[in-house]
């Protein structure tokens, strides 16, 4: 099934790795193998440990029992999110340009937490592994007419010139115990700034990774 946002035209598919098939335990390698402990920047990570996944300003690790999945432009066709997903719930990951020195989630958190409360929902801000993070719910009308609350929470870690921005979907946004195990994704994370000058707030560009394709059959977007 595609998914689309009307608001951005952005199309939701899976993708496929043609090389090693499915992602699994057996040919994964987590941050306990590589070493990372991230978000790290990729001048922080010696050549030889980068995550295998390379789609441009982010570098992943696979994640077992999550599937990779990408947000596509309609129109121009370029990659906007990149997200690990499976049936219980979903990480969106987006990295962007940030000043060298300063606080980029600082003054974004603000404006989640604005844009929000402008489609009738409510943003709260917390304490977690990463510092201060947002717990924001839209009440939503479901498939079958009925209204439902969609919940996320968005965590933001600043870089040196980077922001990484996650937003944790289905159960790592609304339980505790979940979102513990969905928080180790972000140790197989490696941004990839560039030198280029670009405006502060910027999307930095994903692309997808050499042997990687869109899937014939995209999975369903997880419970949210």
């Amino acid at each position: 099934m595609r998914l689309r946002r009307k608001a951005d035209q952005v199309e939701e598919t899976g993708v496929e790795t043609e090389p090693t098939g499915e992602t699994g335990a057996e040919d994964s390698t987590d941050a306990g193998e590589s070493g990372i402990v991230g978000p790290l920047d990729v001048d922080d990570v010696p050549t030889d440990q980068h995550p295998p996944l390379d789609l441009g300003a982010l570098l992943l690790a696979p994640s077992p029992g999550r599937d990779l999945r990408v947000q596509v432009d309609e129109k121009s066709g370029a990659v906007r999110a990149v997200l690990l997903a499976n049936d219980a719930g979903a990480v969106e990951l987006r990295a962007f340009a940030a000043p060298r020195n300063g606080d980029l989630w600082g003054e974004v958190r603000p404006q989640i937490a604005a844009d929000t409360a402008r489609r009738g929902g409510t943003a709260t801000e917390r304490e977690g592994r990463f510092g201060t993070e947002l717990v924001c719910e839209v009440q939503v009308k479901r498939a079958d007419g009925a209204q439902g609350t969609q919940v996320s929470r968005v965590v933001g870690v600043n870089g040196p010139r980077w922001l990484l921005r996650a937003t944790f979907l289905g159960e790592p946004a609304r339980d505790a115990a979940a979102a513990a195990a969905w928080d180790e994704t972000l140790n197989g994370v490696v941004v990839r700034r560039g030198a280029h000058a670009m405006p502060v707030g910027e999307q930095l560009p994903l692309e997808l990774p050499e042997g990687i394709k869109p899937a014939d059959k995209p999975a369903d977007k997880p419970a949210g």
